[in-house]
């Protein structure tokens, strides 16, 4: 095997319906006024991270999408350029197609300027197995391969398997050239491309694509050093299991992994739980890279304890994950639901970190397990075009469970259809959240700096909210568009009204540790909270914001902690300092290794010191 070129700096890394209500007066509702303050409205309060809830589930600075990724960008001759990878068709199965274009942009992200006369160096690896290594030349900074999956190869060393279609560019040796019609979205059946043909895409998982620019500008000009960048795209496969009841039926389950085999299929029937196991290095430095995990699970709808409606718990090596990372699909298909993993990058961290290193060649364990019905309300609303303010073919539905009320961080369930009722995938958008008096509740556009608003890889996706009164409240979405280039067609505003209850009985909805020392007070945490201590404890959310979050929760009496009698009331939070062994023990209690009472301990220094107020 050729020598492995090294990735210049920096460093990059990515990851891996129902009846509708009819809205008859909805496209009567908006005046042109009105959705020109609405969509001011939410671009000003997108940029306000709301601290009363917790952020989103943290994107990579890639902007990985389905079917395509983009580096973060790196200084050249005055622009900050990036390559971006894009895949048709987007959601690869394997087995399921004979070819795949494979879209290399190099640009200014400053300029959104596509630059030209490329030379690029691209490699293809799977399992740090090279499949492909070669240069190409575009001459409009677009670089179109099509890629023929073939298997047939008995070389131990893969990449000499692979061939390639095109021929050598005059003014830049070495790198391959197709003299014909240039590519675009629309002609990729007649444009020129140079063609791989080889082990590339032949089974599923995780493929890595590094793309190196060796010259640009000119056919000429070549980068003092190559710009080295590291994407990654995955590509499907779909493994059949049956699930024997006992009744003696037998239940066809399908898994469509997107990152190894799936081997060890196993269901409980004491509790309906679906366990399964695959290859997983757990070691920090490869968790890191690694952005999700995602697997996909179809089953009967006919199932009864896998029924519409049904809520589930995920588990991952034991430990139980996120439940943003689990979402269920029943719109796809008629007589099948559709469960998705999506095992975000923190989920891995907090898992790796568990194990700790005498398990990080353990495989990695899912379990699925069923829990009873849940009582869903919803609302659905159409969006509005920003130009020409009229109602566009896109529907937003937004659902949350009863059992949750006033006071209780929501998990509220966005999903986007299309005219014909199916899911749009890889939305990027935003929401604005008001109560009845117009005050803002939350608001947020997403944590990805180089790619604006919240992606939405399957058109569903679950953000949790804190509403801390009972009543109608208004929340606003605002769809970018779809995939990393933003495409508008199903883009717009609208908003949804929804009625929030009362929150559960306190026995209920927190834990109560305990009586305070006046005797007339208990300590009562919301499980919720946790999540935020851990998400400040690795950073991603700094030190005022997690402050400030506490200090609204305890006035509102969300957070009750012991009274303690403060000194220096009149601190403020953006002046003091959080003492380090705080943050300790937010990780530590996150991780359930101190218990609450330590928790509430820290709680009150803050207060005490007055770095937070009651």
């Amino acid at each position: 095997m050729p020598p492995k070129a090294e990735i210049v700096e920096p460093k990059l890394t990515s990851r891996c319906v129902p009846t509708r209500r009819p809205i008859t007066d909805y496209r009567f509702k908006y005046g042109r006024h009105q959705v020109r303050v609405l969509y001011q409205r939410l671009v000003l309060l997108a940029a306000i991270v709301t601290i009363i809830g917790a952020p989103t589930i943290i994107q990579s600075v890639s902007g990985h999408g389905l079917g395509g990724d983009q580096a973060p960008p790196i200084n050249f001759e005055g622009m900050e350029v990036t390559v971006r990878t894009d895949l048709t068709p987007a959601d690869i199965t394997v087995d399921e197609i004979d070819d795949v274009n494979m879209k290399i942009r190099f640009f200014d992200m400053l300029t959104d300027k596509t630059l030209n006369d490329v030379t690029y160096r691209v490699e293809i690896l799977k399992s740090d197995d090279l499949l492909a290594r070669n240069l190409f030349f575009d001459k409009d900074g677009r670089l179109d391969l099509e890629i023929r999956p073939n298997g047939n190869c008995n070389q131990e060393e893969l990449w000499r398997c692979t061939i390639y279609g095109g021929s050598e560019h005059v003014s830049s040796p070495g790198a391959l050239y197709v003299f014909g019609e240039p590519c675009n979205d629309d002609n990729l059946d007649t444009c020129a491309r140079p063609t791989l043909t080889g082990p590339i895409f032949e089974e599923g998982g995780l493929y890595n694509v590094r793309v190196f620019i060796v010259g640009a500008l000119s056919p000429r000009t070549q980068t003092v050093e190559d710009l080295g960048y590291e994407l990654f795209v995955s590509v499907a496969q779909e493994q059949n299991f049956v699930i024997q009841t006992a009744h003696a039926q037998e239940i066809p389950v399908t898994i469509k992994t997107y990152y190894d085999d799936v081997e060890n299929f196993q269901f409980n029937s004491s509790n309906n739980a679906i366990t399964f196991d695959m290859e997983f290095d757990w070691s920090p430095d490869y968790v890191e890279q690694v952005e999700v995990v995602h697997e996909e699970i179809r089953i009967p709808k006919s199932f009864v304890p896998y029924a519409d409606g049904k809520r589930f718990k995920g588990y991952v090596n034991g430990i139980e994950i996120d439940q943003r990372a689990l979402l269920n699909d029943p719109y796809s298909y008629n007589d099948t639901n559709v469960i998705h993993f999506l095992i975000t990058n923190s989920d891995l961290l907090k898992v790796s970190d568990t194990l700790g290193p005498d398990s990080y060649n353990t495989k990695m364990n899912l379990r699925l397990v069923p829990q009873d019905e849940a009582s869903v309300s919803s609302t659905e609303f159409y969006l509005v075009d920003l130009e020409e303010f009229q109602p566009t073919t896109t529907t937003v539905k937004i659902s949350w469970d009863e059992q949750y009320g006033a006071g209780d961080e929501i998990p509220f369930k966005f999903t986007f259809f299309d005219e014909n009722k199916q899911l749009i995938k890889d939305v990027r958008y935003s929401y604005a959240v008001q109560d009845e008096s117009g005050m803002e509740i939350a608001s947020y556009k997403g944590s990805d700096p180089f790619n604006l608003g919240i992606l939405s890889t399957e058109g569903i996706d679950i953000q949790r909210i804190m509403i801390p009164s009972e009543g109608p409240t208004r929340i606003d979405v605002l769809v970018y568009g779809t995939g990393l280039d933003y495409d508008p067609t199903f883009s717009g505003i609208g908003t949804g009204m929804v009625e929030i209850g009362p929150r559960l009985s306190q026995d209920q909805s927190s834990i109560i540790i305990g009586e305070s020392p006046t005797k007339d007070k208990v300590t009562a945490i919301p499980p919720w909270i946790k999540n935020n201590a851990g998400w400040w404890a690795q950073g991603q959310i700094d030190d005022a914001t997690f402050a400030m979050g506490l200090e609204y929760l305890i006035q509102n009496e969300v957070l009750i902690v012991p009274d303690e009698r403060t000194t220096d009331t009149d601190a403020q939070t953006d002046s003091a300092q959080i003492p380090p062994w705080i943050k300790n023990n937010a990780g530590w209690w996150a991780q359930g290794q101190i218990d609450d009472a330590s928790f509430v301990t820290g709680i009150q220094y803050l207060i005490k010191e007055g770095i937070i107020q009651r």
